[in-house]
């Protein structure tokens, strides 16, 4: 093995399976051998070859599936409004007998398409409210509830001290002279 060799793990094999990769050394874009050999064949250039990335799986789907298939059927009546209305607006510049009922359906569609819209964001509001989302209080609220418990412990302090005192029998006297 010359300088330029070098032992890797191949990200999508396993632990148990290592492979070598020898690397040659490349420009800043990753395609272009900076020194290329004239001996080497293209299936040890090939060999060299790093994808510039490696797709990872999601952890988790970003929208709940409510929420995702409200916003599908959203999209979907919106695209084929945009259409209807395109239609409607090449009808009427034809000035085509359709041109008519394609305004009429395009006015429905609009207004079936805002109720998809919103309801995308009734849905998500339904599902935050129902399945919660961990919300966090701020850092104003944070300390503010910290102050009143120190507050609150200090009373208590104060208020243990004296129950103390008039145990002793001191009738709020501190010392005994």
């Amino acid at each position: 093995m010359t300088d330029t060799a070098e032992w890797r793990e191949a990200p999508e094999e396993s632990g148990a399976g290592r492979s070598a990769v020898r690397r040659v050394p490349q420009a800043p874009d990753r395609d272009i051998p900076v020194r290329g050999r004239a001996d080497e064949s293209a299936g040890e250039q090939r060999q060299g070859y790093r994808p510039l990335w490696v797709e990872e799986p999601a952890r988790r789907h970003p929208l709940p599936d409510p929420v995702r298939t409200a916003a599908v059927r959203a999209v979907l009546v919106v695209a084929v409004t945009l259409i209807q209305a395109i239609v409607a607006f090449l009808c009427t510049m034809a000035e085509s007998w359709l041109a008519f009922p394609m305004v009429i359906s395009s006015v429905a569609s609009t207004l079936v398409a805002t109720w998809a819209v919103a309801d995308v964001w009734v849905t998500r509001q339904v599902w935050n409210q129902r399945y919660g989302v961990v919300s966090e209080p701020s850092s104003t609220a944070r300390s503010l509830r910290r102050e009143r418990r120190a507050r609150r412990r200090q009373e208590r302090a104060a208020l243990r001290e004296q129950e103390r005192i008039r145990r002793r029998g001191g009738a709020g006297q501190l010392s005994h002279s």
